[in-house]
């Protein structure tokens, strides 16, 4: 495969899983950061521990009971198929399932975090003046979180876009429908193709380097770094 050829392929759908699975995290991470970040239930701990096993969990354990929850036969595979007529294991959805799961800290903990900083005294002021629920959302929570909902999105989406353990086991590495960036990188590199699988390493490198410079700084103006 040359830097040229179906590696626009494999970069389309590397940003179609990470933008998909970012935008899929923002919508079910922000109500479970919210509770996490008020709630005073005493599970948090383990609910939080259990949201954070991706940070120190080895991926392909995660994509090991992935495998085995998406084969055919299992309750998960059975009901997925009997809505869709699809496969789950091997399929772009299954990526997408995994990924979710492999990327939530990511997303949640930046929310969790700004939620948590945001003062209960804006909330209160706003509801005396007769806000409403999403009101508050909209004029108070958004504009004072921006920093913490950009932070989850380029976290969710630079950690989809280089996953690796994860996808090799649920994905199987199929061109056009899970063969990502990763893993066009780890067969060039088992090709002994050393000139391509410079183009994606250092292309990766150089998205990765990028994004936690563009974020830095973006956290610095808001005044989260000093």
């Amino acid at each position: 495969m040359s830097p040229g050829g179906d590696l626009g392929g494999v970069i389309a759908l590397t940003a179609q899983l990470a933008g998909i699975t970012t935008l899929l995290l923002l919508i079910l991470g922000t109500p479970l950061a919210w509770w996490l970040a008020h709630t005073r239930c005493r599970a948090r701990p383990l609910i939080e521990a259990t949201i954070a096993l991706p940070l120190v969990l080895p991926p392909t354990v995660l994509g090991f009971y992935f495998l085995i929850a998406f084969a055919p036969g299992n309750p998960i595979s059975e009901l997925w198929q009997s809505i869709t007529g699809q496969r789950l294991a091997f399929s772009f959805e299954g990526l997408v399932i995994a990924s979710m799961v492999y990327s939530l800290p990511f997303v949640v903990q930046p929310l969790q975090n700004s939620f948590r900083q945001l003062p209960d005294s804006l909330l209160e002021t706003a509801k005396t003046l007769g806000a409403g629920y999403w009101d508050r959302w909209l004029s108070v929570i958004f504009p004072m979180c921006r920093s913490g909902f950009i932070s989850a999105a380029t976290l969710g989406f630079a950690h989809t876009v280089g996953e690796f353990g994860v996808v090799l086991m649920i994905g199987g590495n199929i061109p056009g429908e899970t063969r990502v960036l990763s893993l066009a990188l780890y067969e060039e590199v088992e090709l002994m193709n050393y000139s391509n699988a410079h183009w994606m390493a250092g292309g990766l490198m150089l998205f990765s380097l990028l994004t936690l410079a563009l974020l830095y700084r973006q956290q610095k103006s808001q005044g989260w770094l000093r």
